[in-house]
């Protein structure tokens, strides 16, 4: 088989979750699979070594500039023919129209079907483009799939009922990288402390100006926390620049709590271990996820996490974490309030928590992703 990878994105500097799942599946597949060969379509950028070399991967770079549909709807799939793919596994939500290769698109979550992506004001007019661009495009590529595969039971069944999917919707867990770990090494520990200017003992939150990341809700949470609690650790915002915040939290009217607030901007994935190994609680209370990476990636590392009641989150966590209603800020600051002040109470989350992140392997996801090429280049052949 030669199977086409679309990675549009693995080159900029400031990854996330879908790229990383993309990254991840490629450096696996490098391991597990010498046989077949790969071509990995990227968009020239910065970070242009992340993806180790392998004598059966190939690396096309297609195009220049930010994200567009011409690179999608022209670009990737005349390069794909080109290349001679037998398959395109498209791995970020969207994929071609038009495409003469069977195509397997992973359809990460539908977020851009609900009204939180369209009519919240909050979040950027790029990735409101972004919604209303998926929803015309995802239904139609999804049709056309061979294999549309999606990362946890709850969005299968929402992909199932939104869009009339048969039985070519798999759903396919994610996994949580082998670097995050307990780190005992106090050098590196030391290092991220004072590159990123760490405080001691800090509450760690990972938001952006995406509304499904229930930022206002967070804050308005640890504001009655610094109110109630007798011991102030300080907030460590991870992702999020000074200027949101200060506009967030006029808006919220809780100016009074910038001083316990530490910004530190985007943090590579390979940096995140030393930061979250240094942190007394992890809140990730978003409002919807398809998967929530995060919160494996912080229970691998030893630390307590509050997450939500909503959507695929329960369905990840289990009983490792303490869950909330995402939308109540009173019991957000009830759950951090809870697991600062009872030490045998936070330490049964660490504990069942890195047991729960042991369930979830990104060579397991990728071992099933090239039982999928497998089974679609089979029913391609036949027909």
């Amino acid at each position: 088989m030669r199977i086409g990878i679309e990675g549009q994105r693995l080159y900029r500097k400031k990854k996330h979750g879908m790229d990383m799942l993309a990254l991840e599946l490629i450096k696996n597949l490098q391991i597990i699979d010498s046989v077949n060969e790969y071509v990995i379509f990227v968009k020239p950028d910065i970070d242009n070594t992340c993806i180790p070399k392998a004598p059966n991967f190939k690396i096309v770079e297609l195009g220049k500039g930010k994200y567009h549909p011409i690179w999608e709807q022209i670009s990737l799939p005349r390069a794909a023919e080109k290349e001679g793919c037998d398959i395109l596994h498209c791995t970020s939500n969207t994929g071609p129209i038009f495409c003469k290769v069977p195509i397997i698109t992973v359809i990460h979550d539908i977020i851009y079907l609900e009204s939180i992506s369209i009519l919240n004001k909050r979040g950027t007019w790029y990735q409101k483009f972004g919604n209303l661009y998926r929803r015309f495009v995802v239904p139609v590529v999804a049709r056309k799939s061979k294999r549309v595969i999606t990362v946890s039971i709850f969005e299968k069944e929402l992909i199932k009922n939104n869009l009339n999917l048969g039985n070519n919707l798999v759903s396919i867990y994610n996994g949580v990288g082998e670097h995050f770990t307990k780190i005992t090494d106090k050098s590196v520990i030391t290092n991220a402390k004072n590159k990123y200017n760490l405080p001691y003992n800090f509450i760690i939150f990972i938001g952006n100006t995406d509304p499904k990341k229930n930022t206002p809700n967070v804050l308005k949470a640890y504001a009655d926390y610094i109110t109630q609690s007798e011991t102030k650790y300080k907030l460590v915002i991870v992702d999020f620049e000074e200027k949101n915040l200060i506009q967030l939290l006029n808006e919220i009217e809780h100016p009074e709590i910038r001083e316990y607030i530490i910004t530190i901007g985007y943090v590579p994935n390979n940096e995140l271990p030393a930061i979250i190994n240094q942190c007394r609680l992890f809140l990730y209370p978003s409002l919807r996820e398809s998967f929530g990476i995060p919160i494996l990636e912080a229970m691998a590392c030893g630390v307590p996490v509050i997450t939500s009641n909503t959507s695929s989150m329960p369905e990840i966590a289990g009983d490792a974490a303490e869950i909330v209603d995402p939308t109540n800020p009173v019991e957000i600051k009830d759950a951090i309030l809870r697991i600062l002040k009872d030490e045998n109470y936070s330490k049964s989350f660490v504990e069942k928590g890195i047991e729960r992140a042991k369930k979830f392997s990104w060579k397991v996801m990728a071992e099933n992703y090239l039982e999928i090429y497998k089974q679609v280049f089979e029913e391609t052949k036949k027909n």
